[in-house]
């Protein structure tokens, strides 16, 4: 079973999960820039985590045979701190780098009229750099914010086929499947969406833009989740290629869109040896220290 994960927070993982993850068949990744856990008080923060998920992140998954991409965006959540949203203007230059493969996460959190700003602009920025959206739907009030997601997007002018709308359940995916957006479902352990629940939407809906992702934030998450839903479709009776288009073909189809994905195996990866010593990035080595 060969696993790309559209949408999972690596920062907030270990590296035993990169391992683990590698074993279950997962071989690409894609990180969306979001909220931290704690608010941040400055552009500079930002800038710092935009160039970890471009330089560090990225390598430190290859150093596991994982391709790591990225989104960047200015979150809904911190779209309504002034403090943040001078982010506005220097995301053009972190959207036109290799790596980034969509706008995102842009969206919904609270639906407060700083969030309608925040997401029209970076809906703009997405065409004018010709790259997906990501789309987060709020938490509170689904239903709402995703009908109100909807409408700016057409709003937008942006191509339905460009979008992911993201964190769906039972009561949002029609209205999405019928937009002609990508459907996002993200599994978790015990909120928004399970294995079991994913497999009766694909068997309503099918097998075409769907998106399946684990998010594995800092919260209560699996990052197999993306694994375990696989089997859940095998097990309900879906075919290896129904498996390998929601988690394989779907996610490369809607990212490959931004002509930036690197999906090449990582040269002279064996998952059971550890990185050959002295690899360094940037100076700083990830070994800390020779091996003995």
């Amino acid at each position: 079973m060969r696993i790309f994960d559209p949408h999972i927070h690596m920062s907030s993982r270990t590296t035993d999960d990169y391992v683990a993850m590698y074993e279950a068949g997962v071989r690409a990744v894609v990180e969306p820039a979001f909220w931290l856990g704690q608010p941040r008080t400055n552009v500079g923060s930002f800038v710092d985590y935009f160039d970890s998920l471009l330089g560090w992140e990225r390598f430190r998954a290859a150093q596991y045979g994982i391709r790591h991409h990225c989104t960047i965006a200015l979150n809904p959540k911190e779209a309504n701190d002034p403090r943040c949203r001078d982010v506005l203007d220097v995301l053009p230059r972190y959207l036109a780098k290799d790596g980034v493969v969509a706008v995102g996460e842009v969206g919904y959190d609270s639906m407060t009229p700083e969030e309608d700003e925040v997401f029209a602009a970076q809906l703009a920025l997405a065409r004018a750099f010709s790259l997906p959206a990501m789309v987060h739907t709020p938490h509170r009030d689904k239903a709402a914010g995703t009908a109100r997601t909807l409408d700016v997007v057409r709003e937008s002018g942006l191509a339905p086929e460009m979008v992911v709308v993201d964190h769906l359940n039972e009561m949002t995916v029609g209205a999405v499947a019928d937009s002609g957006c990508w459907m996002g479902f993200s599994i978790y352990p015990d909120t928004k969406m399970d294995e079991q629940r994913l497999v009766a939407i694909v068997r309503e809906y099918g097998t075409e833009r769907v998106l399946v992702n684990s998010a594995a934030d800092w919260g209560h998450s699996d990052p197999l989740k993306t694994r375990h839903t696989g089997q859940a479709m095998l097990d309900a009776g879906f075919s290896e290629h129904d498996v390998d288009v929601v988690l394989w073909q779907n996610p490369v189809s809607f990212f490959g869109q931004s002509g930036r994905l690197h999906l090449d195996p990582v040269p002279g990866f064996a998952a059971a040896e550890p990185p050959p010593a002295g690899v360094t990035f940037e100076g700083n080595s990830v070994l800390r220290g020779a091996r003995i």
